[in-house]
């Protein structure tokens, strides 16, 4: 059988896209302080000086890889808010599209919620921006459902009201991980009967 020769060399991008995988769950599992760039370096297949040419150092590896995700986040649940149908049918996508977000990347929702307190001063500044930025994007998506409500997008408390909606549905996700066997469906049910009917009901 003929040698099949050394692996092609992979791409700047590719190897790039390896690195922050492998990032994402480490953070995720072990936070920062509780991780080394020769973990994650050997999680993605690389060398540690092949990590070093995309990224000089840990912290900037981190903010790297959360910026990339609270990206993706808002882009995976913006796309179902911008959906057609009425307010209601938009409340349940945006319901539906965070915990399927959840549920399909558990290491990216962990690293962007559940790390919080395990970062150096920099990291923390970096990350409040990007839970504002992220609070600021969802309610500029929500712009015209909470206008129904007679608050115009503006307004603090509009973000205030988007929040409690982003750290609710995210406080649920993490009794989700504790409880796996629940069904998303039913998750959503309860979620939609608590935001959009309301205890009163």
């Amino acid at each position: 059988m003929a040698d099949a020769g050394p692996k092609p060399r992979l791409r700047a991008p590719a190897r790039r896209a390896l690195i922050t995988a492998a990032a994402v769950k480490v953070f995720a599992a072990k936070g920062y302080h509780g991780t080394s760039l020769g973990e994650i370096a050997a999680a993605a297949g690389v060398a540690r000086t092949v990590l070093y040419d995309h990224f000089p150092s840990k912290r900037v590896l981190l903010l790297a890889v959360m910026q990339e995700e609270n990206a993706s986040l808002i882009e995976y649940v913006g796309a179902r808010i911008r959906a057609s149908g009425t307010a209601e049918d938009r409340m349940r996508s945006t319901i539906e599209a965070y915990f399927s977000f959840a549920q399909s990347r558990p290491d990216a929702r962990r690293l962007l919620f559940d790390r919080t307190g395990e970062d150096d001063p920099e990291v923390q500044i970096v990350r409040q921006g990007i839970r504002e930025s992220r609070t600021r994007a969802v309610t500029a998506l929500l712009a015209d459902d909470v206008r129904t409500v007679g608050v115009e997008p503006g307004e603090p408390i509009a973000e205030a009201m988007v929040e409690l909606i982003i750290s609710g549905l995210d406080g649920v996700a993490q009794w989700w991980e504790r409880n796996p066997d629940m069904p998303r469906s039913m998750l959503v049910e309860g979620a939609m009967r608590l935001l959009w009917t309301g205890l009163g009901e």
